[in-house]
């Protein structure tokens, strides 16, 4: 039985003044509140040994610079001579989508530029997972660890088994 004044939902005092446009004052958000975490991966064009290990370390800091430039938070960077791994975390206004545009593009620019390598460019895509609090530590532990996986599992084998992982079909003439 509901006391006569409370809700039938909560068992709250119920609001006898309605909020502009029914709602009432107790169920306005009076924030956002999220966190949003994606595993990126992406490659080199074709695929080729391009990323030197002299200048590999350079290259994931400025990643991690390019992801805090845009206002997002890096976790975590890696990768080996062939692709990119970041574990980062986006606010509700960013797009994934313009988010890679950008990281790529500064990330080809600082190539060019810095290494020199002038016909650089990442390949066209990238794969994207989203990972949850209690997952992130071990995304970690995946991306600072990519030579020793990468003694055992090809790029393409890892992005097949991480796909497949997260339930996303895919078609394989697009992994080469």
């Amino acid at each position: 039985m509901v006391e006569r004044g409370t809700s039938n939902t909560t068992g709250l005092p119920a609001n006898k003044n309605p909020h502009p446009g029914g709602m009432s004052a107790l169920t306005i958000m009076p924030s956002t509140y999220l966190r949003l975490h994606y595993h990126l991966v992406f490659s080199t064009k074709n695929r080729e040994a391009t990323l030197s290990p002299e200048w590999r370390a350079r290259l994931h800091d400025y990643l991690g610079g390019t992801i805090r430039g845009l206002g997002g938070f890096p976790e975590g960077v890696g990768g080996v001579a062939d692709h990119v791994h970041l574990l980062v975390g986006l606010k509700a206004t960013h797009c994934l989508a313009d988010v890679m545009r950008e990281l790529k593009k500064a990330s080809s620019t600082w190539v060019h530029d810095e290494v020199g390598l002038r016909a650089f460019a990442w390949q066209e895509g990238y794969s994207a997972f989203t990972v949850s609090a209690t997952a992130r530590d071990g995304v970690k532990y995946y991306i600072a660890n990519q030579a020793e996986h990468h003694r055992v599992k090809s790029f393409r084998e890892e992005l097949i088994e991480l796909l497949e992982k997260a339930g996303i079909e895919y078609d394989p003439k697009y992994l080469d």
